[in-house]
């Protein structure tokens, strides 16, 4: 009787597996092969190991971290190191189809299929992980081609190829991207300066005081900062560049690295006729104004929401693989502090939306610096901890816990 009603429900079981089968026709196809698209992948087959997978990508589809390609230098990694599995290794993980140097030219939404290099393909879900590009500044002088970038992998190698035998290294920007690249290349042996307009580090993430703490900690490894001027030009000077200010300062180097911030990605979106605001308009469910197209990762903007970030990444990957494989399931986004590689000086913070009401509340000991932003009935918003601070784990749990949720 048992075993009956066991191959009963084995029947039941298979039958449904063969209809879903039959069902799907077409993949779901993935555009992009970055930590958002392959770890949807992952989080699907993890749900479903044989609805049929396409992931496309414009570049070798190597799997790798982009948060550590701002650890290299320190970690003595190139891009290879830096690299976590090659495409044959991610297409026998994930049972998909990954095809490199596919770039898609258009989306025909009506017939649900991608124009990918003159071949017509037809999807059942499309989501787009397209990423984020890096701000270009727009500079004067004739040393544009020595003004680079550091976005992926492929970028990151050109970066070491043209840095190598160099010994100053200019960097454009004193955010998040700025400090960490200006911390990784100090490691590297190089001299690094860094221009930022705003009068100090990290001035959209961080309370003046935690700033000055990861300022003191970057300029002990000798990287100097021109705070309160823009770049104007850079022109070449020899090998090396020429680096003119707003003021009329000019600043002798090797390489510049611009690292100005991120744009999400939409122009597919946008000439598809999707809906944009500051990177493709999702619903909590990650769909977008197309209800078979959905958008993840730096290029999303979910419920109003750009979050260029490891950890929202993570969590729209879980809930968009449960979606896709028949559960309808929202994304939510509990408080998700940012870690900042400042080795220097440490840093964890969970940014304060501008205009927010309320003050920052400092306890500061040289380096090591709590601010607690609260609003004027005492909740806490938003929290960074710098310095030793940063690495106390029950200060900082403690403080995750009185934080409201991004997207509950």
């Amino acid at each position: 009787m048992q075993e009956a009603k066991l191959a009963n429900e084995y029947f039941v079981v298979e039958s449904q597996r063969l209809f879903r089968m039959n069902a799907r026709t077409n993949p779901i196809v993935i555009i992009g092969t970055g930590l958002a698209g392959y770890n949807l992948a992952k989080e699907i087959r993890k749900l479903d190991a044989e609805y049929p997978l396409l992931l496309l990508t414009c570049d070798d589809g190597r799997s790798y971290s982009k948060p550590m390609l701002s650890t290299g230098y320190t970690k003595n990694k190139d891009a290879d190191g830096l690299a976590m599995a090659g495409v044959e290794q991610m297409r026998a993980s994930l049972k998909a189809d990954v095809r490199t140097g596919s770039r898609v030219n258009a989306i025909d939404r009506v017939a649900k299929t991608l124009q990918v290099d003159g071949e017509s393909i037809a999807y059942e879900s499309l989501v787009l992980a397209l990423g984020a590009d890096v701000f270009r500044p727009d500079l004067c002088g004739d040393g544009g081609e020595r003004v680079l970038s550091i976005n992926d992998l492929d970028d990151y190698a050109r970066f070491r190829t043209a840095a190598a035998d160099k010994k100053k290294i200019i960097i454009i920007g004193g955010g998040l991207i700025g400090c960490e690249f200006a911390n990784d290349l100090s490691n590297g042996g190089y001299q690094v300066e860094v221009v930022e307009p705003v009068g100090r580090v990290l001035p959209s993430l961080l309370p003046e005081r935690a700033s000055e703490a990861v300022a003191n900690g970057l300029a002990a490894l000798g990287v100097i900062f021109h705070f309160g001027h823009s770049v104007k030009g850079v022109w070449k000077h020899g090998d090396g560049v020429e680096v003119e200010l707003s003021n009329g300062e000019r600043l002798a180097g090797d390489l510049v690295l611009s690292a100005i911030g991120l744009r999400p990605r939409v122009s597919l979106a946008q000439e598809a006729g999707l809906e944009v605001g500051r990177g493709v308009k999702t619903d909590r469910h990650l769909r977008t104004s197309d209800a078979s197209i959905y958008a993840l990762g730096d290029c999303a903007d979910v419920d109003g929401k750009v979050l260029l970030y490891v950890l929202p990444l993570m969590a729209a990957a879980r809930a968009l693989a449960k979606t896709l494989t028949g559960t309808d399931t929202p994304v939510q986004y509990p408080a998700m502090p940012v870690q900042i590689k400042t080795p220097a000086c440490p840093v964890v913070v969970s940014p304060v939306l501008p205009g927010t009401a309320g003050t920052w509340d400092i306890d500061a000991d040289g380096n090591d610096v709590k601010a607690v932003f609260r609003a004027p009935d005492g909740a806490v918003l938003g929290f960074a901890l710098t310095g030793a601070r940063a690495a106390n784990p029950a200060e900082k749990t403690e403080l995750i816990q009185q934080l409201p949720p991004i997207l509950g």
